[in-house]
This record gives C-alpha cells, structure tokens and sequence, in this order.
C-alpha cells in the first residue's frame, strides 16, 4: 500500500488545517502531497468563531504550495484523500475532475475524508447517501438533501469515511484517520 495521503484544497482552504494535517502525517512517517486545481502557490485563510458573530470569520493564513494538479493525480498512487475545508470547497464541488476522483477513490474503498466546509465536496460528489457525516453545520442541510445523516459530533467514522466538524477536532479526527491506515 502507498504511503501517500492526498490533501486537496485551493485558495480560500483552511490554512491551519493544511498545516496541521501535513505536520500530523510527517510525524507518523506519511508523505502527505498537497494538490489544488493547478499546481502553484495558494492563497490560505483562518477560519474562526468569534463572540457576537453567528458564523465563522475568515483571516489571512499562510501561504502553500500545491504540488500537484488534481487532474494530474491518480487515485492508486495513495492511500486516501483528505479535503479541507475553509472556503475553497464552495468552487471545489464544482470541479468535475475532483468530483470523479473522489468517486475513484470511493469504488476503490480508500480512506475518503473530510473536514468542515470540505464535507460539500463529498456530498456533490454524491458519496454521502446512506452514510453518517459530520461537517460545518452550516452545510448539514445539504448532506441530508442528499440522502447522508448529519451527526452532531466533533468527528465521524463510517467505514472508511471520516468526518469533522472543524479544525478543533483535529484530535477526533487524526485518532480515526490514523487508525484506519493502520498507524
């Protein structure tokens, strides 16, 4: 099996995700690849909540370097996909390229993840009916228009999907991840 995990995001991605998950599979000897709609430097956010606002606010991030197209990717070259969230899914769902690359990656039952706004990936990809999810809640309400059940929790494993809430269930969520590649 590859020792590679897929990390996919754009501009507008979860600065503080892309980091963490790349620094968390380092650590546990994983090669995690970075790849965005074309290969080149990405412009990252923070995303946060704040008192008095009813939703997140964003934030410059760190920048990021995508090491590969998503078009150029091959789904048997890793072990599982992980997209981010922050604001980079809402134009992601609509790339038709990731959109079967996920599926590629479901059909070969691979470890297929998601955090936050990352879950709106997964639900155009029409991956999440019948299954158990999390995301930002905010997007609950399309994973249940496409026939998934929102779970109110920081993370969620079914099978090899796992989920989270935000970056805050980075814990949660790594827990799952790295048990289900066997780390």
């Amino acid at each position: 099996m590859s020792r590679k995990v897929l990390i996919v995001t754009g501009d507008g991605g979860d600065s503080y995700e892309a980091l963490y998950g790349c620094q968390r599979f380092l650590e546990a000897n994983w090669e995690p690849v970075i790849a965005a709609p074309s290969r080149r430097r990405l412009h990252m956010v923070f995303h946060d909540t704040e008192p008095g606002w009813d939703t997140y606010v964003e934030r410059p991030g760190h920048s990021l370097e995508a090491r590969i197209a998503i078009t150029a990717v091959a789904s048997k070259d890793f072990a599982g996909i992980i997209i981010l969230g922050g604001r980079a899914p809402e134009y992601l769902r609509n790339d038709a390229s990731l959109l079967s690359l996920v599926r590629e990656f479901a059909a070969q039952n691979k470890l297929i993840c998601a955090i936050g706004h990352g879950i709106q990936v997964l639900v155009a990809a029409g991956i999440t009916k019948g299954r158990s999810v999390t995301g930002h809640p905010h997007v609950s309400v399309e994973v249940e228009r496409d026939g998934g059940t929102y779970i109110d929790k920081l993370a969620v494993r079914d099978g090899r999907m796992i989920t989270a809430q935000s970056w805050k269930a980075h814990p949660e969520f790594y827990r799952e991840v790295l048990a289900c590649l066997g780390v």
